[in-house]
């Protein structure tokens, strides 16, 4: 695997969309699955606003169905947990030496890929981007846009930086996207939580934006009490999690601009949300070795009633 890589975009939203065109706009060939958005797309293109310059693609590659998309190198994987049990249909095909990025939140989310593809064909991506989507074929970034990358293992060990994650990193870092090598994905997958458990959650239940959150004492209470059990999760995963980090996180998230989380814009607009892939894994991976969460396990709890009413109402 190395120059001229073909990539699909499998959810072309918020994070998928902004990605695939950033990629495309530094010279990479995209291709874009799409559902709601595809007659739009296909006729307009895509249009991002961005920090770092807006831009528009009049011109995209848009399916409707993956099977008709060509065989890709790289099918980015950018669809909401909620939906993998889609992706038997919407993989596209893939070259001979074809991966799957699994751009995703949560723990042990690249397993379902895996069963697909198999393991060694999987890697996994933690996002840190502020992006929404605001139309069909339109995508406002507000902030960051790192990701931490690194090669899935099945048995959970450490993989290191492969060839092939190099070459991935290095079409990102082209497309002006920080990249961060994760040499443990499962470590990477953790220290995501700190900031996924607690914010998304929490901007839930509070009914808050993450700058709502920053500034009461109350909710940024909330937020360390959470981190810190997130950490006790990871250490029973055999993973350390400096304690420095949570001030890092909340470094970040004082120093972002106003966002609603992404969490909160599925549970305002009553789509599934992402509970057992960000909640429920990690807590019963604790407790698979002994280890009790009791803050998350309760935000699990709240966030599993909540979800459930709000869709059936």
């Amino acid at each position: 695997m190395g120059a001229d890589l073909r990539y699909a975009v499998i959810g072309t939203g918020a994070l998928g969309g902004f990605y695939g065109a950033r990629l495309q706009r530094a010279g990479a060939e995209v291709h874009y699955l799409l559902r709601s958005d595809y007659d739009h797309v296909k006729e307009n293109g895509l249009a991002v606003e961005s920090p770092d310059g807006n831009f528009t693609l009049p011109e995209v590659y848009a399916y409707s169905d993956a099977q008709k998309m060509p065989p890709c190198d790289v099918a980015i994987v950018a669809l909401k947990t909620t939906q993998n049990h889609l992706l038997s249909s919407v993989l596209p095909p893939l070259t001979e030496t074809g991966v799957v990025l699994v751009l995703q939140n949560g723990l042990g989310v690249e397993a379902q890929a895996a069963e697909l593809v198999g393991s060694d064909r999987v890697l996994g991506g933690l996002c840190f981007l502020c992006s929404n989507k605001v139309g069909p074929g339109h995508i406002r970034h507000l902030d960051y846009k790192k990701i931490a990358m690194g090669e899935y293992r099945a048995d959970q060990s450490a993989g290191g930086v492969t060839e092939r994650l190099e070459a991935i990193a290095q079409d990102f870092e082209r497309a002006d996207i920080p990249i961060e090598r994760a040499e443990d994905l499962v470590l990477a997958r953790w220290k995501k939580l700190m900031w996924n458990i607690p914010f998304n959650g929490l901007s839930v239940i509070l009914n808050a934006t993450t700058d709502a959150m920053m500034s009461d004492d109350n909710a940024r209470t909330l937020a360390e009490i959470l981190m810190e059990e997130v950490r006790q999760g990871a250490s029973s995963q055999g993973r350390t999690v400096p304690a420095a980090f949570t001030q890092t996180m909340l470094d970040h998230t004082a120093a972002m601009k106003p966002y609603r989380t992404s969490m909160k814009i599925d549970y305002d607009e009553r789509r599934p949300l992402e509970v057992e892939a960000m909640y429920g894994a990690p807590v019963r991976a604790a407790q698979a070795q002994g280890v009790v969460l009791p803050h998350i396990e309760t935000l699990y709890h709240q966030l599993k009633f909540l979800d459930q009413q709000n869709r059936q109402g």
